[in-house]
């Protein structure tokens, strides 16, 4: 049987219909929330080994491990989905998309989307310490400009390095006070196979990984066009990656900055013209 809370006095309540909604209406309220991605065991196993090959690739393409711990990327799979289209999968996931659409707008692209690695035993981690996905920004907007869909590849745990989330502090310019900060943190902990989403100022980080396992994950920001990607997807993945009109909306295709003023000519044509 459900249960309701015990209230007075309210004449208005937020309706939540669905999962998505109450996922949203979470996010809204708190800042985040964990929503489940319905893969099957399979499509896990994929994802896993890809995942894997993918951060070979990018030692093999980039100098070698050494190479990139030197410039701290040595725990980073940078745009996974340009060297495996499997990662797609991931970006494109249907319930995170509607998520996005809710909170954010209907047109939103894919700012960013990366492999990350908690490493084990404790050793440094480049994600450990509070941040926005959103960095260096002091202020709060109506709606959220950018959703932070954290998928976990690995079980996130207390143990291996949960994401930690100062609960609200998205609502509020400032980083909280020390005390604050510390007494409010909480630890997400997540099944494999789900997203941790996040509104991308809230403040959070990744925890301390004790385990003698990495704990690995696969990162996307969603934000609205306006903002600059991390890396420029079209360029990347090439003019021919995908010929769905969704999808390269999605990845950048339809807002690339001209290189010339006869550029811009010709995409204000291809506006006009439709």
């Amino acid at each position: 049987m459900e249960t309701f809370p015990a209230r007075y006095g309210v004449k208005k309540q937020t309706r939540s219909e669905s999962r998505i909604d109450r996922a949203a209406e979470m996010i809204r309220l708190l800042g985040y929330a964990v929503v489940n991605g319905n893969y099957s065991s399979d499509d896990m196993s994929c994802f896993s080994t890809a995942f894997d090959r993918a951060l070979a690739s990018t030692y093999e393409r980039h100098g070698g491990r050494e190479a990139l711990v030197d410039i701290d990327e040595h725990n980073t799979i940078r745009a996974p989905l340009a060297i495996d289209p499997l990662f797609l999968k991931l970006a494109l996931n249907a319930d995170i998309l509607s998520i996005c659409h809710q909170l954010v707008d209907e047109y939103v692209v894919l700012n960013q989307q990366n492999g990350t690695i908690n490493p084990p035993i404790g050793q440094a981690y480049n994600q450990a310490a509070f941040h926005r996905d959103l960095p260096y920004q002091h202020f709060v907007s109506s709606r959220p400009l950018a959703i932070n869909a954290l998928f976990c590849l690995d079980e996130f745990t207390s143990e291996n390095g949960a994401t930690c989330v100062i609960p609200a502090s998205h609502k509020q310019e400032d980083f909280p006070s020390d005390a604050t900060a510390l007494a409010s943190q909480v630890q997400i902990c997540a099944p494999a196979g789900s997203y941790i989403v996040l509104d991308c100022m809230l403040y959070h980080m990744g925890g301390v990984n004790r385990t003698d396992r990495p704990r690995r994950a696969v990162n996307h920001v969603y934000s609205v066009p306006i903002i600059r990607p991390q890396i420029d997807l079209p360029a990347a993945l090439g003019p021919d990656y995908t010929s769905d009109p969704d999808v390269r909306r999605l990845l950048g295709y339809d807002v690339r900055v001209p290189t010339s003023i006869e550029g811009y000519y010709a995409k204000r044509a291809r506006q006009l013209n439709g």
